[in-house]
């Protein structure tokens, strides 16, 4: 044992002491088949590919363009299409980014609002903390320099319609008891538009996008919903997001941070907006806090506020580096802590109504003893984990990972197979 692991160090040694990259041109595939599994949904089938356009290579690490498309299903019921195009160069001086997406959920999380002091009960039937929802999204967001390509501008129009409906089980759901108790308010319990125009300032001096060794990444913008443009339930939100890559040992060894809020401006969102982290430029909006992409290891959209904020901080090893059928491969290994919270309440008062919609306190009693599980306010929820990165081009990266919570009311663990890094 003890002669394989010293041989397996020194070709570790000599792949990272001779192996020159190589500067991709053309296209790129990058197909993958889509066998996974995430403790949220389940396990997922289905199929992806990138397509990464280098151009002559003179962009390289980044691309020219990009599309990447995926069709995935879970075996908790959730289904999910994705188109999305990433361009520095289609017009000129500005990046494009557009992306058409559709969700559908049979069995999406549910666990209330403001993290704990909505009590997570393990002892009930997981379909208790489900609800079904239905989300196609459009969106094209625009990016130009304002001052020597690290200070940009963004603006972009985000638009979806959101139907939610109750999980197809013969018992009541927590869902079902928010609308009993007036949690959800009656005309926002079907979903609605939303129809955004976002603004914002990013501050990017990385080195790299993709797997990025040193450099800031900040952002700060706004999404404004009115009902001119056709939201159902006008309302205004925001997001700070600050990113941070720190060279321990250059290219092989980083530490890396990210500090994310976002905000409510007003006393109200919609419901169904709650469960949305906004996100800007390449990619798409995704459920938050909780899971693979907020809070690995906690469960998905465990914390849901009108102000709510989350952390990730890693150490990320690229342990190896080598050549292989043309294509730049490396391997990375990483462990995290991440952790989140409400900062600010969404608005749990008793507001109970019949079946007619006329107040009636025939729910109170069942309303009084759920709160009386749960905590005054919310506090921080942590988890902490690791996991191993495969690396093709800088770009294309396979990620696993496992993240365990502190506290049992946030979950039992979760292993994920996904793609790219965290941030």
């Amino acid at each position: 044992m003890k002669k394989i692991v010293i041989l397996l160090t020194l070709i570790c040694y000599c792949f990272n002491s001779y192996a020159q990259e190589i500067k991709k041109q053309g296209l790129n595939f990058g197909p993958l088949p889509v066998v996974a599994y995430d403790a949220d949904k389940g396990f997922q089938y289905g199929a992806l590919l990138n397509i990464y356009n280098f151009s002559d290579g003179s962009f390289y690490p980044d691309y020219k363009s990009k599309w990447y498309m995926e069709a995935s299903f879970f075996t908790k019921g959730t289904q999910f299409y994705t188109l999305t195009f990433d361009s520095k160069h289609l017009i000129p001086g500005i990046r494009t980014s557009l992306a058409a997406t559709l969700m559908i959920d049979k069995a999406l999380d549910f666990y209330g609002f403001n993290g704990y002091e909505a009590y997570y009960n393990p002892e009930l039937p997981s379909m208790y903390y489900r609800m079904g929802r239905q989300t196609p999204i459009l969106k094209a967001d625009f990016i130009g320099n304002l001052y020597e390509n690290k200070l940009f501008w963004e603006a972009g129009y985000y638009f979806s319609y959101t139907r939610t409906n109750r999980s197809d089980v013969d018992f009541n759901t927590l869902y079902d008891e928010y609308l009993q108790w007036g949690l959800i308010p009656q005309d926002e319990a079907n979903g609605g538009i939303s129809s955004v125009i976002r603004l914002g300032l990013v501050y990017d001096t990385r080195d790299k996008e993709g797997a990025p060794t040193r450099g800031i990444w900040a952002e700060a913008h706004t999404m404004l919903a009115p009902s001119f443009l056709g939201t159902s339930h006008p309302y205004n939100r925001y997001a700070l997001t600050f990113r941070h890559y720190l060279p321990v040992i250059a290219e092989k060894l980083t530490f890396a941070y990210r500090l994310n809020y976002q905000g409510t401006i007003g006393d109200h969102v919609p419901f169904y907006v709650l469960p949305f982290l906004d996100v800007f430029g390449e990619g798409f909006n995704r459920d938050a806090v909780g899971g693979y992409r907020t809070v690995r290891g906690m469960m998905r959209n465990r914390i849901q506020g009108l102000d709510v904020a989350f952390f990730n901080a890693e150490i990320r090893w690229r342990f190896v580096d080598f050549q292989l059928w043309n294509q730049n491969i490396a391997f990375g290994i990483n462990a995290f802590c991440d952790g989140g919270m409400t900062i600010r309440d969404y608005d749990m008062s008793y507001r109970g109504m019949d079946a007619q919609g006329n107040p009636t306190d025939a729910y109170k009693a069942a309303y009084d003893q759920y709160r009386a599980l749960g905590t005054t306010k919310d506090r921080l929820h942590l988890t902490g984990g690791a996991g191993l990165r495969f690396i093709m081009n800088q770009n294309f990266i396979v990620a696993f990972e496992y993240g365990k919570a502190f506290n049992g009311q946030d979950g039992n663990g979760s292993f994920y197979i996904n793609t790219g890094y965290l941030f």
